[in-house]
């Protein structure tokens, strides 16, 4: 198991109110991790998207669009395995 810190931040009440919500059984501080990783690795997503773009000039219309579209996949299936995460969780083994 990783080694763990204790932090303080200040969220907004109605934002912590759907953040509780959402994360249920997982509790908070593991839903805040996992949005922290992601947030890190979009950053870093973007870091290398900066880096290419210099490399080897500015993305295409057609090339930009191929690239949200599978983002948006890619979305799509975070949100289906969530979502039938949501519906396993009371199942029995």
């Amino acid at each position: 198991m990783a080694m763990t810190k204790k932090v303080t931040v200040t969220i907004p009440e109605d934002l912590l109110d759907e953040i509780r919500a959402e994360a249920a059984e997982r509790g908070l501080s593991a839903y805040v991790a996992e949005a922290l990783r992601f947030k890190r690795d979009r950053d870093r997503l973007r870091e290398l998207a900066d880096w290419l773009q210099e490399e080897h000039g500015p993305l295409t219309e057609e090339e930009r669009t191929a690239a949200l579209e599978e983002l948006e996949d890619l979305d799509a299936e975070h949100e289906r395995r969530r979502t039938e995460g949501k519906h396993n969780s009371g199942e029995a083994a």
